[in-house]
C-alpha cells in the first residue's frame, strides 16, 4: 500500500495524505466500467478505512452504469461488499481495526427517527447514496483534482475504501469473503421482502417474479416463513433451476402459465403474496403480479426500472388487494445481517449457491454481461491486493 500527496479538490475541510488504490469506476452513464488508480483520503472523524477483499455484482450498479438511475459521476462501483477494517478516524466506536465486517448500502446510525423506530432500511444518514458525498459535502475518492463518489457512500469495487462507520456491520472472523459480500445487499433485500416487507407467513401461497441474486433470496425468505407454495416466475431455465435449490416448489416460464396454476391450486383463491425482484421493473409486471393475488392480497415492488402502475382503482378496492414498495427488503442491517450470518453458518440459508462466478477488478464488465446474458445468480468480485 503506498502513500502520496492528496491532489487539491474543490472548496472543503483540508486535504489530508492519501492512499493510492485500483478501483473501478464509471466516468459517465452509458460508458463502459474502468480500472483506474485513485488517490484515497485517510478516514476522518466517524470513519473507517477498509481493505476489500469481495465485492458482489448486484444489478443495482448496472442500472447507474447504465444511466438508468440518476447518479453523479464520475463515481466508483460497489455497494456489497466485505473486508477487513485497516484504519480509524477520531471517535470510532463500532469496529476496530483488524475487525471483519459486511458494508451496509444503507447507513444504520441508530439515532434518527426511523433507527429508532425499528426501520434502520430508512437511515436518515442515506440521504447521499445517489452522490456518493459524505454528509459535510466532501468526498474521499479523487483523481487529479477531481472528486469522485463512491456508490451508497461505499465504493466497494476498490482495493480499499473510506467509509461512515454506520455503513459497516462486524461479523465473525471466519465468515468467507464473498459470502460477506452478498449478505450486505442482495441477501438482506430478498430474503426481508419476503420476511419483513411482506410478511409471508406459514401456510401462503407466494409468487416471486424473477430469481436472480434478490429474488434467489426472496425464495429462501418465503420458504423459511413456512409458504406453502413458492411459486417462482422467471423466463431463464437455468433460474428456475437454481430456484428450486432455493426452496421454490413450482417454477414457471410465463406469468400467464403460473397464474394457471395458482388459480387451480388454491380454489381460486389466487396468491397471498406476489414479489417483484425482476431485473429491471416493467409496466406488465406489475400487472401480472396484481392479478395474480387474490383477495387482501399484497404485491411487494422490490425491483427497480422504469415500470409503472396504471391500474384501475377496482383492481385494489374491490378484493381489498395492497401495493407497497420495499427497500433493503424492511430489513434493520445492525440485527438481520448478523441473523443472515448465523441462519448461513447453521445450514438453513443457502449462500454458496447463490455464487455462480468470480471476477477480478478486471473483469467487472464481463461479469455485468453475464448477468445480463442470464447466466449467474450473482457474480462476485475477489479483490487482489498484490498489484
Amino acid at each position: 500500500m503506498s502513500t502520496t500527496t492528496s491532489a487539491a479538490g474543490s472548496a472543503a475541510p483540508a486535504r489530508q495524505s492519501a492512499t493510492t488504490t485500483r478501483a473501478v469506476v464509471c466516468r459517465a452513464p452509458g460508458t463502459p466500467w474502468e480500472v483506474t488508480e485513485l488517490d484515497l483520503d485517510e478516514p476522518r472523524a466517524n470513519e473507517v478505512r477498509v481493505k476489500v477483499y469481495a465485492a458482489g455484482l448486484c444489478h443495482s450498479d448496472d442500472h447507474i452504469q447504465k444511466g438508468d438511475a440518476p447518479m453523479r459521476m464520475p463515481v466508483v462501483g460497489g455497494h456489497e461488499g466485505c473486508g477487513i477494517v485497516d484504519a480509524v478516524g477520531d471517535g470510532v466506536t463500532r469496529v476496530k481495526v483488524g475487525d471483519r465486517i459486511v458494508f451496509s448500502f444503507i447507513p444504520a446510525c441508530g439515532k434518527c427517527r426511523y433507527c429508532s423506530t425499528g426501520r434502520q432500511n430508512l437511515c436518515d444518514e442515506g440521504k447521499n447514496a445517489s452522490t456518493g458525498e459524505f454528509s459535510d459535502g466532501t468526498f474521499r475518492f479523487r483523481q487529479d483534482g477531481v472528486d469522485f463518489g463512491g456508490l451508497c457512500v461505499l465504493g466497494t469495487f476498490s482495493q480499499y475504501t473510506v467509509v461512515s462507520e454506520y455503513s459497516v456491520v462486524p461479523v465473525a472472523a471466519d465468515l468467507p469473503f464473498e459470502v460477506g459480500a452478498v449478505i450486505g445487499c442482495g441477501v438482506p433485500t430478498g430474503w426481508g421482502s419476503a420476511v419483513h416487507a411482506a410478511g409471508v407467513q406459514a401456510g401462503q401461497t407466494v409468487v416471486i417474479f424473477g430469481a436472480g441474486g434478490v429474488g434467489s433470496n426472496a425464495v429462501q425468505g418465503a420458504a423459511l416463513a413456512g409458504a406453502e407454495r413458492v411459486v417462482v416466475v422467471d423466463p431463464v431455465p437455468f433460474k428456475r433451476e437454481m430456484a428450486e435449490v432455493f426452496g421454490a416448489t413450482h417454477t414457471f416460464e410465463t406469468a400467464e402459465e403460473a397464474t394457471d396454476f395458482v388459480a387451480g391450486s388454491t380454489w381460486g383463491e389466487l396468491a397471498d403474496h406476489a414479489i417483484i425482484t425482476v431485473g429491471v421493473l416493467h409496466d406488465k409486471v406489475i400487472h401480472d403480479a396484481l392479478n395474480i393475488v387474490g383477495k387482501t392480497g399484497q404485491v411487494t415492488i422490490t425491483a427497480v426500472g422504469n415500470g409503472w402502475i396504471d391500474e384501475n382503482p377496482g383492481m385494489l378496492i374491490g378484493f381489498q388487494r395492497r401495493i407497497q414498495g420495499a427497500i433493503y427488503g424492511a430489513c434493520n442491517p445492525l440485527v438481520d445481517i448478523p441473523r443472515l450470518v448465523s441462519l448461513y453458518k447453521s445450514g438453513k440459508l443457502k449462500v454458496d449457491e447463490l455464487i455462480t462466478r468470480t471476477y477480478t477488478l478486471d473483469e467487472v464488465n464481463q461479469g455485468y454481461q453475464d448477468m445480463l446474458d442470464g447466466k449467474n445468480i450473482r457474480g462476485v468480485v475477489l479483490i487482489d491486493h498484490d498489484n
